[in-house]
């Protein structure tokens, strides 16, 4: 495989990602702002690396940081797939007939959205009666694989996780994320 401008371009902005946010963990730095900018160009992946290789513990502090980071990583790989020409050339929006079309995915995400919904629930009722919680990684990951649509129904139904920003921002940005993978799905050709 040959290696074309885009390619090169990825490779040498991720490894500055990767190496940017390894810099800011190890030291005093205050180079959030670049390693986003950084991951926003086309690094995020090196960023992903880093975070997955030197700074695997959840930490509040830089949870909305992760998420978007994360969500940013799937759009461009779904981009890069569509510069590549990995897309069909009639585009579609019917949603409806796509899920008519794959009911096993239709019936994934309704599953999934129910078991986000409950989980939010059960971790309100926790809050509520001073016992263990479930972890915050849980119920993003959960909203990540499909349950975003619930885990927003469940934030303001249940009054629960409405002022951290990994929530309020951080749920509606996996569900752009994941509009796009929808279209993709829709419409690629791979």
């Amino acid at each position: 495989m040959e290696l074309g401008p885009l390619e090169i371009y990825l490779i040498v902005i991720n490894v500055i990602g990767f190496l940017a946010f390894t810099l800011n963990c190890w030291t005093d730095l205050e180079i959030d702002v670049w390693v986003t900018n950084i991951a926003v160009i086309g690094g995020s992946l090196g960023v992903v690396l880093a975070i997955l290789c030197f700074y695997r513990h959840p930490d509040k502090d830089v949870m909305m940081s992760r998420v978007f980071v994360t969500c940013v990583l799937v759009v461009q790989i779904v981009a890069y797939l569509v510069i590549k020409g990995y897309i069909q050339t009639e585009i579609t929006l019917r949603f409806w007939e796509f899920f008519s079309d794959h009911p096993i995915f239709k019936w994934y995400l309704i599953v999934m959205n129910f078991i986000t919904l409950i989980a939010f629930g059960i971790d309100k009722l926790a809050a509520i009666e001073h016992r263990g919680r479930i972890r915050i990684v849980t119920l993003l990951g959960l909203a990540f694989i499909g349950g975003s649509i619930g885990a927003v129904f469940a934030m303001y139904l249940f009054r629960h996780k409405t002022l951290t920003d990994y929530f309020t921002v951080g749920v509606p940005l996996i569900m752009i994320m994941q509009v796009v993978v929808l279209f993709y799905m829709m419409n690629g050709s791979l």
